[in-house]
């Protein structure tokens, strides 16, 4: 069996979560036997065809075009300003990337594939062409959308690609049964909606592998003394991930806990909103902000140098971070209210409980969420070992794939000879 994997970022080229699952999952399909094609950006420094791990890997090189766009689309896309130029690049790199594997890879050297992967927006034009152009099923991976992203403000041209990509699959996979609801509340047809969690991986992701002077190193480097504890932030610096709420619940911890620091790890829009307000309030000896995006053996460190985690996100599909911190055994806080996928991994009862669910809207109950954690240290690494037992039972990359690939198996068979 041969996937044809279409996704905008693919590594080297990574920049969030996206990049991450289609790295760990197209690993997955390979170690099960599958045949993998991944379609992806070429930023213009990468070999437009090589084989890395077992992966075939094509990368068109793209056109400037930008300047055309507006003169003939919606006026949405002429308010897209310096963006045009990521929507150009998205818009050649799915025509050339489907033009190839249709063209060279199908009918020129004989290839032929059993499913056709399409994930996220970015990637729903080369979809449509491949659903107008082949007989092969299509499934639609929806990590997010764009309602959900930008709070019903966003893309008319990227809604439209979304429900359109929707109602031309097969098949379509989301990420969790919180994202299934909001799909079809939105009016997408939900027997063709399945869902697959994400997942971690637990080997690279255990506290087992971190020296002690490493962490003791990075601790020191923001001057977290040993005696203080270390909150920790990694996402994207955006409204939906409720950072600047973070910052705000910031001043009630202190009032309990004065020894105590947040460490917020990413990049983003609100940079400069994070600093400023973190000055206002008072508390910039205690929120120390690491604005960059940093190797993933880097990244691990920082869960094992924290105390617990908190991702207070208003809008979250998934969230693979919890999975990264829950699989370094550290209690976290996460947002629960609205669309946002961290209640499924997150137990905040029973004798399983990992961690706390809050309003990731109201920085009282993020506040009051960290000092839950923060009142009984034993508790908390009870906690945080069991986050580690729920991402062993249920969140690795092994049983993303394995599900996924028997939704994929499905359609196959349902397909006529």
């Amino acid at each position: 069996m041969r996937v044809a994997f279409f996704v905008w970022e693919f590594p080297p080229a990574i920049v969030g979560g996206l990049g991450t699952y289609a790295q760990y999952i197209t690993k997955e399909f390979i170690s099960l036997g599958w045949d993998v094609c991944v379609y992806t950006l070429n930023p213009g420094n990468l070999k437009t065809r090589e084989v890395l791990g077992g992966v075939e890997i094509h990368r068109p090189l793209i056109v400037e075009a930008s300047n055309i766009f507006p003169i003939f689309v919606m006026d949405d896309l002429k308010r897209w300003g310096k963006n045009i130029k990521f929507f150009n690049d998205m818009f050649v790199y799915n025509t050339l990337s489907a033009a190839k594997m249709i063209n060279n890879v199908i009918k020129k050297e004989k290839y032929e594939y059993s499913i056709i992967s399409i994930n996220d927006w970015l990637s729903s034009i080369a979809g449509i062409i491949c659903k107008n152009e082949l007989k092969i099923p299509v499934i639609f991976h929806v990590h997010s959308t764009e309602w959900g992203r930008s709070g019903g403000k966003g893309s008319a041209i990227v809604g439209h690609l979304e429900s359109m990509m929707a109602e031309r699959a097969d098949g379509i996979i989301t990420v969790s049964h919180t994202m299934k609801k909001d799909l079809t509340k939105h009016g997408w047809p939900e027997s063709k909606i399945h869902v697959v969690w994400n997942g971690v991986d637990p080997e690279r992701y255990s506290p087992e592998i971190c020296k002690p002077d490493d962490v003791r190193k990075l601790r020191k480097k923001h001057k977290i003394a040993p005696d203080e504890k270390m909150i920790l932030f990694i996402g994207r610096l955006t409204w939906v991930k409720g950072v600047r709420n973070l910052v705000q619940a910031m001043p009630l911890v202190l009032v309990d806990y004065p020894k105590t620091k947040l460490v917020i790890l990413g990049k983003g829009e609100e940079q400069r909103d994070i600093m400023e307000l973190a000055d206002r309030l008072g508390i910039s000896k205690n929120v120390k902000c690491h604005f960059e995006f940093v190797p993933e053996k880097e990244r691990i460190l920082y869960y094992a140098a924290s105390d617990l985690c908190v991702f207070p996100s208003t809008y979250e599909p998934f969230g693979i971070v919890s999975l990264e911190a829950m699989s370094m055994e550290k209690p976290i806080v996460v947002g629960a209210k609205g669309v946002v996928g961290f209640k499924e991994q997150v137990l905040a009862t029973g004798s399983e409980q990992n961690g706390v669910h809050v309003n990731g809207e109201d920085p009282a109950d993020i506040a009051w969420g960290i000092k839950e954690i923060l009142k009984d240290s034993s508790r908390a690494r009870w906690w945080g070992r069991n986050g580690r037992k729920r991402v062993l039972k249920y969140f690795t990359w092994r049983k993303a794939a394995e599900q996924t690939l028997e939704i994929y198996q499905s359609f196959i068979s349902e397909r006529p000879n």
